[in-house]
């Protein structure tokens, strides 16, 4: 039996429905919040469990019967790593024999400008405390996220970002999610760390050329100074530590933290991850 923790979140949404591809539906367990969002799992036949990562007894009731465990990164940045152990303590509790964990793909945890992506690091290590079997996927930075990034009205006001030449191998969640299920359906759990990125890196400028090339519009991009953006995100009544957190997020991509591409995400899928173009056309619907 297979648990997928935030089964019904955008990720774990996109890892169950190619689970279902490729395995009976009542080798699945789907960890969720709230059942009535699950009910189409339930239509399938996917085991649906009732839990959260702060609710330790619920967590102890999902891993019965469970050989291995999805753990999806939590949303909650403070209390994350803490919500991780807990996930990770139940499975080692139910006797569970591996645990996979979606990570992210930054290079050095020792110079990060946005410490809170530290639970990602701490995890990993909790992980492989544990003396349980691993596979760890080390996911980019998502194409989807491109949109949040520039803005509504990026093709009225160009892409105004403190990013500089920072280059990031974009990848869409779908292909990512794909790879994760194929990964889940067929590994031995052998502690293998895979790196999910595009084939190739990109920089904002070259985000901007693709958005121009495809609307027709031109969509410039200016490398802000950091204490212009900063200013302008004061003046969008944004609080000071959110401010800081999106503007230590953006530093990591200046500083080349995301720029690593691998092929780990190709060869799982068996053919090239979604091109930036390819992307972001469909992400704008253009």
């Amino acid at each position: 039996m297979l648990l997928v923790t935030g089964a019904t979140g955008q990720l774990g949404t996109i890892v169950i429905q190619n689970l279902l591809k490729k395995t009976s539906a009542n080798k699945i367990v789907a960890l969720v919040r709230d059942a009535s969002k699950a009910a189409d799992l339930i239509d399938r036949g996917v085991d649906v469990r009732v839990g959260s990562y702060d609710d330790i007894p619920s967590l102890d009731k999902a891993m019965q019967g469970v050989d291995k465990v999805l753990l999806i990164a939590g949303t909650d940045e403070h209390k994350r790593l803490q919500q991780h152990q807990n996930v990770v303590d139940a499975a080692k509790k139910a006797g569970v024999q591996c645990i996979a964990y979606t990570s992210r793909t930054l290079k050095n945890r020792s110079t990060l400008a946005n410490q809170l992506m530290m639970g990602h690091f701490q995890t990993e290590d909790y992980i492989k405390q544990s003396g349980l079997s691993y596979t760890i996927f080390r996911n980019v930075l998502y194409m989807d996220a491109i949109p949040q990034f520039v803005g509504g009205n990026v093709f009225e006001t160009g892409i105004f970002l403190p990013m500089g030449q920072g280059k990031v191998p974009f990848a869409l969640r779908s292909d990512m999610g794909e790879a994760i299920a194929n990964a889940l359906v067929a590994d031995d759990c052998a502690n293998r760390i895979y790196q999910f990125t595009g084939s190739k890196s990109y920089s904002f400028d070259d985000v901007a050329a693709t958005l121009t090339d495809l609307s027709g519009k031109t969509v410039p991009y200016i490398s802000a100074k950091k204490t212009a953006f900063e200013t302008q995100l004061k003046e969008r009544g944004l609080p000071d530590i959110i401010a800081q957190r999106i503007i230590g997020f953006l530093t990591d991509i200046k500083n080349g933290q995301e720029d690593d591409v691998s092929t780990d995400l190709g060869n799982l899928l068996g053919r090239k991850p979604a091109s930036l173009k390819e992307g972001l056309k469909a992400l704008y619907n253009l």
